[in-house]
């Protein structure tokens, strides 16, 4: 059986700390909470009020849902500078709602001066990082379920509901529980056609959805330290279909490189680690060089299982959000398409996640690629991922995605099938037809 886990509690990690001498040893979630929490250290189940250094939300989560709550209160933003605002769950307006959302999210910002606002840039979870507003040490809150995102640059990020935010965006402080820490450890590197989207889904598999109990999930071992930045935004992205409140990698010289790149500076890569000894709560070890790519049939990420157990035929394959859509998961589908043409009678829709990515891959040729093999290009937003696009999927289709859910309704007609992959399974299923283990077509 491939990936066999080896389950341990309360194992040691792999990284020395010579304060650990000082103080007692400490995991990277609790790190990241006690800097929030003006505290020296912090203990699993104490319950600490933390000072937030960034809130980010978008235009459905946003100001069509604080605006009358700041109004009713007669309350004003704690920090402008601290927010970051983006468009891309109604962009581009398709309808009259759609329209008056995006109108109260620009008036909004222009009235609170929101210097960080993005407007139709893309995917917020990609975007952010893009623009150089995350690096280590940060603690920050999303108001979206995979703000988890943030964590694979090691800051302590995770999603908040709208009366959440509204008591940050006034004090700028949240109380938090501290949390477990669950060890997620990948010996190895992944082979050709699999990708850190099967690293979860294998795990959505294993655990179940509420496998992260509302802890925090620590992902390492060579097979992570080995992942580009935006394959390590995946796993901790999807941290939220795990069930955990976040997800966290710790930062090297590959985050630096990133972040750097994207502007941010005093980027702190040696702070921010699991101490030597430090207690967690579960330590899981697989083995990611015997990972075959993943599916999950309708309708959760938990159904999922190895890509030979399918052969089901598709109608549509999308290859777009958040998990699905960044550059690298562009490459990954062009790669498996190069010189080829999808199956007649299938229909392959990209959506890039944000307008620098799609810049980047027709710059390396890639969106060309796909467009040569028969892809129909979408605009860089959330779209059919959070149902919110006019293409949304139809009664009756069958759908292969590389989005994070695939619950039955929220991309379409309840009637829809849609199965999960990583972009090389559902670009090698756009090419037969069926769904296909993307080794047999690379």
């Amino acid at each position: 059986m491939p990936c066999l886990p080896i389950p341990t509690s309360n194992a040691p990690t792999l990284v020395s700390d010579m304060a650990a001498s000082q103080h007692p040893p400490q995991t990277l979630a609790q790190k990241l909470v006690a800097k929030a929490a003006g505290k020296q250290q912090v203990a699993p189940g104490e319950i600490v009020t933390c000072k937030v250094d960034l809130a980010m939300f978008h235009d459905s989560s946003g100001p069509r849902r604080l605006a009358p709550m700041l109004e009713r209160l007669g309350a004003t933003v704690w920090d402008r500078d601290r927010i970051v605002l983006i468009t891309d769950h109604y962009v581009p307006a398709y309808d009259d709602d759609s329209r008056k959302i995006l109108q109260i999210t620009r008036d909004w910002a222009k009235a609170n001066r929101i210097r960080n606002f993005y407007d139709g840039e893309g995917i917020c979870h990609v975007v952010l990082p893009q623009k150089g507003h995350l690096k280590p040490g940060l603690f920050a809150v999303g108001g979206d379920s995979h703000s988890p995102t943030g964590g694979a640059f090691g800051a302590y990020m995770f999603g908040v509901g709208a009366t959440e935010m509204l008591g940050v965006v006034v004090t700028g402080e949240i109380w938090l529980r501290v949390p477990e820490t669950i060890r997620m450890h990948w010996d190895g590197r992944l082979g050709a056609g699999v990708t850190a989207k099967d690293m979860m889904l294998f795990l959505c598999g294993k655990f179940g959805m509420d496998g992260g109990r509302y802890q925090a999930v620590e992902y390492a071992g060579s097979a992570v330290t080995h992942l580009s930045m935006q394959e390590r935004m995946t796993l901790t992205n999807m941290t939220a279909e795990l069930g955990a409140q976040t997800g966290l990698i710790a930062p090297d010289a590959v985050t630096r490189a990133f972040l750097e790149a994207a502007g941010a500076r005093d980027v702190d890569t040696a702070s921010w680690h699991t101490d030597a000894d430090a207690a967690v709560d579960e330590h899981h070890v697989f083995d990611a060089s015997a990972l075959a790519p993943q599916v999950a049939a309708p309708h959760s990420p938990a159904n999922a299982r190895d890509v030979s157990d399918y052969n089901e035929a598709i109608d549509t394959a999308y290859i777009g959000a958040c998990t699905g859509a960044k550059l690298d998961d562009l490459r990954a589908a062009a790669m498996v398409l190069r010189g080829k043409r999808i199956a007649t009678g299938t229909q392959l829709l990209v959506a890039p996640a944000s307008k620098q990515d799609q810049a980047a891959a027709e710059a390396e040729g890639v969106m060309k690629v796909l467009v040569d093999a028969g892809a129909r290009v979408l605009p860089n937003a959330c779209g059919v991922c959070a149902g919110y696009s006019e293409e949304r999927f139809g009664e009756n289709l069958r759908v292969i995605s590389s989005t994070a859910r695939n619950f039955q309704g929220r991309m379409g007609a309840a009637s829809s099938q849609v199965y999960l992959a990583s972009p090389y399974t559902v670009a090698a299923s756009a090419l037969t037809g069926r769904i296909t283990d993307p080794r047999s077509v690379l």
